[in-house]
């Protein structure tokens, strides 16, 4: 079996090879997260969320990272998904489902939402001025890294996780032209 030499060790070929291709992995996951839960919204407009009960099962199972993009109210009707506040001006906020439009004495619409594993829907009916927006899309489990890292921890995290990734793409290349100046080297030798 052919390999290459790293210091005192012989390094087969396949090792090595299955080793990057595992780091690579990693490191377009981690890309992908970053960029699902951080980029995207910030770029689109969005505000990621995270589903914490398990009223939107079996779809948005706890964990998932919910992405809201604000939409003008009549974009909104029965299937859409929207994130609302509990009480208008309270931060606590719940994603669920619309199910029901109606409309007060004035003409202003209210809506009625359910959560999808929920049997019967929400009491409180859903104001305009609630509604933070309708889902643009979700990831599961991502929601749990969301919640985890949060405001300050969460620039902290994201220029602790791309310097890692640089150096770590450092680390791949220096290595890399090592081992292909000991290839040659010993070539040379031989």
């Amino acid at each position: 079996m052919r390999g290459e030499v790293m210091g005192d060790r012989v390094v087969t070929r396949p090792i090595r090879w299955s080793g990057q291709v595992a780091a690579w992995i990693v490191i377009l996951a981690m890309t992908a997260a970053i960029t699902a839960a951080v980029l995207v919204p910030r770029i689109g407009g969005a505000t990621p969320y995270t589903i914490l009960t398990g009223s939107m099962r079996p779809n948005m199972p706890p964990g998932t990272l919910v992405v809201i993009k604000p939409v003008p109210i009549d974009q909104i009707g029965i299937g859409t998904v929207v994130t609302y506040q509990l009480d208008s001006g309270d931060p606590t906020v719940v994603t669920h489902r619309v199910v029901a439009v109606r409309f007060d004495g004035t003409g202003k619409r209210l809506f009625t939402t359910q959560g999808d594993a929920n049997n019967s829907p929400d009491v409180k009916l859903v104001r305009p001025v609630q509604i933070k927006g309708k889902l643009w899309y979700h990831v599961r489990y991502l929601g749990y890294v969301n919640t985890f890292v949060n405001g300050k921890e969460r620039q902290i995290t994201m220029i602790a996780v791309i310097s890692g990734l640089f150096l770590y793409a450092g680390y791949m290349v220096t290595s890399d032209m090592r081992a292909r100046f000991t290839r040659r080297s010993h070539r040379a030798a031989s």
